[in-house]
Formats: structure tokens, C-alpha cells, sequence
């Protein structure tokens, strides 16, 4: 969108929020880069440079806007509604892969050499892989200044960065402030009306995760909730609360719905994993979609039409580890939801490994597929056929022939899990859908699914119903969310405490 110049000016000038992270407003005449709602008055347009990235605008010498703190807008959702090489690349820079293995580790995970990767990027971006990465360090180094007592070496290599100089140099670069001042401004801001996005907590990271407007969070923490495994997931006090396994060790969130942001308090073993948490989280909860967009196309159908209007905004619950759903949809699979959690509950007991929650009822990190991998298939309590469905999955997981990760191809991936015995179109469609992200996963098959499409006088076989479908894409899964909303189901609706 950014090379649509007039475009570009009539959302800066509407100061039109849903367009931040689709691009990025520059202004030659005083140096800084805002997000298109910024709410300062908009600069002419003749001084006006719009860039696909934050990473784009820093490295062309602008620095980030004091006030609308553009590297703090929600992600484009281009990221995770595409699955070419950008878009991989992107998910998984997000996921910390170019801090953890360099830019060499991101080529090989997408299978294309360093050169190729950096061409692509700076193509579409106007960035490389690099630089980034660099601005990502930058927002969790932000991050950490504000929202924590760290002293500023502590925050620096929490961050990412491997020098002290390299630390000072970018902050400064790109928020016009040394470290100190940063974290002065942001004093002065909690004294006042408080931070725009982050606020400090003791014992824990208090985080805003903004989101596009609208968001119907019903079946959001409704799904999540209603699903939650034992030990693994709780719904305690308003807030969905999960642990989270991360490179440098585990760390529990707790997420809850707020008026234009999701509140999340974490807790980590270790602070490098800030930025890769934060990642994670807003795949599972979607936050980077377009809803008007989603929303826009589904109502141009007379039968979905009524329901996008009374709850729009619907998300697709994601997961933060593709592997651990995977594990789950196939003990989902023909059985009730409660079912499922107690089978999901029992490998979590034997095989997860325990993890400390002070705040609330959390035990374990569910279990990797290498600790899986040499599961007894006789502990399992069900049907023989589902036990070598589970094993043979976590096998293939466990020696990388499949790759559920952020950036793991998924055509790829969705042909190999067809090659799995008990791995129908249902099961593989799930993992899309929840696991690789793939906004147009499609469930003609699954029984709430067939039931709405009854009730609304949709058609009733899978191959008819696939067929109306095709004016749904690519945003089908989030037509599965508003067929599935039609029944009253514990995942439609958010838990009582």
C-alpha cells in the first residue's frame, strides 16, 4: 500500500488507525516517522515519504514520532495472511530466528541462500533481514527501559544487543532520546496520565498489545478458555493464562480483553525472550488482522451478513507453538471437548515439564515433541488407530519431516500431514487454521460447522458447501469463527470467573 501515494495521504490526513503497520508516514522536513493516526496535525503532503516498515523509515535516517510511537502499531497483516518467502521471513524475524541463528539460520529455514532472502526483503520492504531485526531490538529495548527497574547493561543484552555502544547508539537513533531519557519520559508519563502502551508491574511485565478495531472477544478467550488444558491453561480472574515454552527458558502470560488493546502481564525465565512472548502472543490471539477487511467481504453474503453485524470483529484463535496443537487436534479428534482436555490433561502430567506459578493454578509446559517421541503408546487411553496417528505425528515432528513453526511452508506442511495415518481433511485443515495460521482454512467437514450451515440453509455436503465457500476466500477461517458463533457453545462466550 505504501507506493499508493494518494491513498497513503488520505489516511494519514483521516488519521485512520487502520491502516497503522500497513505503512509508515515520514516527514523530510523535521526528520521523524509517525504511524498514519498520528495525532499531530498531518504535514503536507509534498513532505510526505510513506515506507513499507519501521525498519525501512529508521534506516533512511527518520526517527520514530515521540508521540504516536509508531514502533509500537499493530504488525501488518500482510505477515500472517501470506505464505510466500516475505511473509515466512517476516514471521519468523518476529520469532527472534535472525538474534538466535543470524541471517545464514533464516536462509536455511526457508531454503533459499542469504543473498536471495536480503534481495527479496529489501524488494518489498525496503529493509534486510538485519535491520529488522534491529528494529525490533529497538521496541523491546523500549520496552524494557520503561516497563522495568533493569539496570541499562541488563536491558541492553536482555534485548538483543551485543554491545553497550550498540545499545545507546540505536536507542538514541531511533527515539531521539539516550536510554536515561527514555526512561525519565516515561517516569514523567506514569505520574501523570500514564504510558501509552506499557506500564510497569512488580514481578512482571505489564504490557498493552494493541490491536485493529473492531474485536469481538467472545469466542476469542471463549475458545481458548473452553479448551484450556490442565496445568498448561486457566481462565482465572478476567484473564486467560497459559505457559509459554521460549528458547531461553519458560514463562507464563496472562491475557485479558481491554477497550482497544489487550492487557498482558508476563512473566519470564529469561528477558531476552520479551520480544519472541510478545510475538507469540499476538499470533495466538490474532491481534495483527484486519477486521474491517475480514468483515467487508463476509457481509457481500445475505447469509453471514446478519451475523458479522451483530458481533463484528471476530478472530481466529491461533496457538503459540504449532508442534503442541498439532499433539492436541489429534486427541481432539471425535470426541467432546472436555475429552480432549483430559487427554491433553494426562500427557501433560506424565510428560510435561513442571513449572512454578505463584499467581494462580499453572503446573507445566505441555511437552515437545523430541520429550513425545518416546511415548508409550499403551499409556494411551484411547482407540489403537488414534495411538499411531499420535505417535507417528510426534515422530515426524520431533525429526523435523514436518515444520509447524511460524515460518514453516503450508503447503508444504499440509501435504505432509496428509501423509500421516488419521490424518484426514479435517485434522490437517485445524492445523492450518490454528497452528500454520492460514487465514482460508476451511472445515466443511466439522460437525458445528455443518450444523450452522443447516440452520442458515447453506448446502449441506462438503463438496457444495466448499463450493459457496469460494466467495468467502481467502478469509474463510474467519467465516468458520461466525458459523460457529450461530450454536451456543461454552467456546462462543467469554467465562465467567
Amino acid at each position: 500500500m505504501y507506493q499508493d501515494f494518494e491513498n497513503c495521504v488520505r489516511a494519514v490526513r483521516s488519521k485512520d488507525a487502520r491502516f497503522d503497520g500497513w505503512f509508515f508516514t515520514a516527514v523530510r522536513t523535521t526528520g521523524i516517522y509517525c504511524r498514519p493516526s498520528c495525532p499531530v496535525v498531518p504535514p503536507k503532503p509534498e513532505n510526505m515519504t510513506f515506507y513499507p516498515s519501521a525498519a525501512a523509515a529508521q534506516q533512511a535516517g527518520f526517527r520514530a514520532c515521540k508521540r504516536c510511537r509508531p514502533d509500537a502499531s499493530p504488525g501488518s497483516p500482510q505477515w500472517n495472511v501470506r505464505a510466500d518467502v516475505v511473509a515466512r521471513a517476516m514471521r519468523l524475524i518476529g520469532d527472534g530466528v535472525v538474534d538466535r541463528e543470524g541471517v545464514p539460520g533464516l536462509a536455511a529455514r526457508l531454503g533459499y541462500s542469504t543473498r536471495q532472502v536480503e534481495r527479496q526483503l529489501l524488494a518489498e520492504l525496503g529493509a534486510g533481514p538485519l535491520a529488522l531485526a534491529r528494529a525490533q531490538r529497538a521496541q523491546t529495548a523500549r520496552l524494557l527501559i520503561e516497563t522495568t527497574g533493569l539496570t541499562m547493561t541488563d536491558a541492553a543484552f536482555a534485548a538483543g544487543f551485543a554491545s553497550i555502544r550498540a545499545f545507546n547508539e540505536t536507542v538514541r537513533g531511533v527515539f531521539a532520546l539516550s536510554p536515561t531519557e527514555l526512561r525519565e519520559r516515561a517516569r514523567g508519563r506514569a505520574a501523570g496520565a500514564g504510558p501509552a502502551d506499557a506500564s510497569g508491574t512488580p514481578g512482571a511485565l505489564s504490557l498493552r498489545l494493541p490491536y485493529r478495531r473492531p474485536l469481538c472477544p467472545d469466542n476469542l478467550f471463549g475458545h481458548l478458555a473452553a479448551t484450556a488444558v490442565p496445568g498448561v491453561e486457566e481462565w482465572r480472574a478476567g484473564a486467560y493464562r497459559r505457559t509459554l515454552r521460549l528458547p531461553h527458558g519458560p514463562g507464563v502470560v496472562a491475557l485479558s480483553p481491554r477497550d482497544g488493546h489487550i492487557a498482558c502481564e508476563l512473566r519470564l525465565g529469561d528477558l531476552r525472550d520479551l520480544a519472541i512472548a510478545i510475538s507469540r502472543c499476538r499470533r495466538l490471539l490474532d491481534l495483527d488482522a484486519d477486521p474491517v477487511a475480514v468483515d467487508e467481504l463476509l457481509s457481500r453474503d445475505p447469509v453471514l451478513a446478519p451475523h458479522v453485524r451483530k458481533a463484528p470483529g471476530r478472530r481466529v484463535p491461533g496457538t503459540v507453538d504449532g508442534p503442541e496443537f498439532a499433539v492436541r487436534a489429534v486427541l481432539g479428534q471425535q470426541v467432546s471437548t472436555a475429552a480432549a482436555r483430559t487427554h491433553a490433561g494426562r500427557l501433560v502430567a506424565a510428560h510435561g515439564e513442571p513449572v512454578r506459578d505463584p499467581e494462580g493454578g499453572l503446573t507445566h509446559l505441555f511437552p515437545s515433541a523430541e520429550a513425545l517421541a518416546g511415548l508409550d503408546p499403551q499409556a494411551l487411553a484411547m482407540p489403537a488407530s488414534r495411538r499411531t496417528t499420535v505417535t507417528s505425528l510426534v515422530a515426524a515432528l520431533a525429526d523435523g519431516t514436518i515444520d509447524l513453526d511460524v515460518g514453516g511452508d503450508w503447503t508444504e506442511a499440509r501435504a505432509r500431514l496428509a501423509r500421516l495415518p488419521g490424518f484426514g481433511p479435517w485434522t490437517v485443515e485445524s492445523v492450518a487454521m490454528r497452528a500454520l495460521g492460514d487465514p482460508d482454512a476451511f472445515l466443511p467437514t466439522d460437525l458445528g460447522t455443518r450444523r450452522a450451515a443447516k440452520e442458515l440453509g447453506l448446502p449441506a455436503t462438503p463438496a457444495a458447501f466448499t463450493r459457496h465457500a469460494e466467495a468467502w476466500r481467502p478469509w474463510r477461517a474467519y467465516a468458520v469463527q461466525y458459523l460457529w458463533a450461530t450454536t451456543d457453545h461454552a467456546v462462543n462466550h467469554l467465562p465467567k470467573d
